[in-house]
């Protein structure tokens, strides 16, 4: 299941965000990818513990915890820290698969990385290339989203970042894991709430919506592992 959600912030937030990033000191991309993952990478990313890289992600942990399409398609129940990202001159990040499990700084805990997110902080016209090309069950997708949008899709899934051949492409990217870790069963809940809250706003004193709420909520019960 992939889903966008739009203007996750604002064009003003997002040219105070790309501000911040642009005067950013940036690593190699290639010091946090897996054995695999590292020979495909050339990108650029904010160090973990660089104090604009936890500014930012803070700022963007606190917008999706209150954006209903997120919780409604990811149904969170941690969310890793966002890292963010800078392609430029080719860069690019080959095909490659989200380690499953990644490691929550500072608690010994870790996280399971069952839906992957990429919040777009450039504008499609201001970079060539960069898309972003998921394979999954459904086929291929390739995205490319006006700044400010987001995309989440199955961590399991096989996906790239097409080579940058013009300009600078900024994003950020992070993992959540979901009260549901099956992609199928996630979306079916979904798809489930997406027909009661449309039958709830056509018709609110339907008799079935106490009915479908329900099975939605006994489908969570049933499915859902904290």
């Amino acid at each position: 299941m992939v889903i966008e959600i739009p203007e996750l912030f604002a064009s003003s937030e997002v040219r105070e965000i790309r501000a911040a990033l642009e005067s950013a000191d940036w690593t190699n991309g290639r010091t946090t990818a897996g054995h695999r993952a590292g020979r495909v990478k050339e990108n650029e990313q904010l160090a973990l513990d660089h104090p604009l890289a936890r500014q930012l992600a803070d700022r963007v942990l606190e917008r999706v915890s209150r954006t209903p399409l997120f919780i409604a398609a990811a149904l969170p129940s941690r969310v890793l820290q966002p890292r963010f990202s800078r392609y430029d001159g080719h860069g690019h990040y080959g095909n490659h698969v989200d380690n499953a499990i990644f490691p929550i700084g500072g608690t010994g805990e870790h996280l399971r990385s069952d839906v992957s997110g990429t919040l777009f902080l450039s504008e499609p016209e201001e970079y060539d290339g960069g898309e972003l090309v998921i394979e999954d069950t459904f086929g291929t997708h390739t995205v490319k989203l006006p700044a400010g949008h987001l995309i989440i899709y199955p961590g399991s899934s096989l996906h790239r970042v097409a080579p940058v051949t013009r300009g600078v492409r900024f994003a950020s990217f992070f993992w959540t894991q979901s009260f549901i870790a099956s992609p199928e069963q996630r979306r079916l809940v979904f798809e489930l709430d997406g027909a009661i809250q449309s039958l709830a706003g056509d018709h609110p004193a339907h008799p079935s919506l106490d009915t479908l709420t329900q099975v939605y909520h006994n489908l969570l019960r049933q499915w859902s592992h904290t």
